[in-house]
């Protein structure tokens, strides 16, 4: 039986989750905050967290920023924040879905049963394949069909940023802050986005053609 901890200082959202986790054959267990959710997961072992990002003390973010340096147990985050970025920086930081309240209970318990059915992450590094396209996060080495693709630093982030997204689409205003956007002193807009895509594009072959285009809005990677 699979354990998940919810993270939460919400109490009635918290027991409305463990009526319906333990309804759908789940162990649950809780914590109020992230210190005490830390604690809980180092002394027992959990299967998949629930984790809230308005916490009180420390926040659901700084969080996952503590956790991904000791555990890859999968994390879907709940926010009322509903803006493109939080969603993309919780992604960003390791999560790996994003949930915005007030959600169905019935499609929360989909994604739970979808990320027990998916094999955590190896220890010691990432990696993510998508047809015939293979990055390693940890060497920062991309191939496509076995071929080694030599991508700029900034074309590696966007091409991670896309798979961290998870077939979600991404916004270029989005790509273009988690990218650039502590650059200082460069003029930039979101043309920008589409120069590094089409080169991006042109470097992975035929698997550019993985990277889809959302006239008037974004970019998404096929899944």
């Amino acid at each position: 039986m699979a354990t998940v901890l919810v993270i939460d200082d919400e109490k009635d959202l918290v027991r409305l989750l463990r009526h319906n986790l333990e309804k759908a054959g789940y162990k649950v267990a809780s914590a109020p905050s992230a210190e005490s959710g830390l604690k809980k997961l180092r002394q027992s072992e959990a299967d998949l967290l629930i984790l809230d990002i308005m916490l009180p003390g420390m926040d659901g973010l700084e969080f996952l920023r503590a956790l991904r340096r000791e555990s890859d147990v999968p994390v879907i985050l709940l926010s009322a924040k509903g803006s493109e970025i939080d969603r993309v920086l919780g992604l960003k930081l390791g999560a790996d879905d994003y949930m915005i309240k007030p959600f169905s209970m019935a499609e929360l318990l989909a994604r739970v049963a979808a990320r027990l059915r998916k094999p955590s992450a190896p220890k010691g590094g990432r990696a993510a394949a998508v047809g015939p396209l293979v990055v390693d996060f940890a060497r920062h080495e991309v191939s496509v069909a076995g071929r080694p693709v030599r991508l700029a630093t900034k074309e590696f982030r966007v091409l991670e940023l896309l798979l961290e997204a998870d077939g979600k689409v991404l916004s270029r205003d989005a790509l273009l802050e988690l990218v650039w956007g502590h650059d200082a002193g460069l003029d930039l807009d979101t043309r920008t986005v589409d120069q590094h895509i089409a080169r991006l594009r042109r470097k992975l072959g035929a698997a550019g053609k993985l990277i889809g285009t959302v006239p008037n809005f974004g970019y998404k990677l096929a899944r």
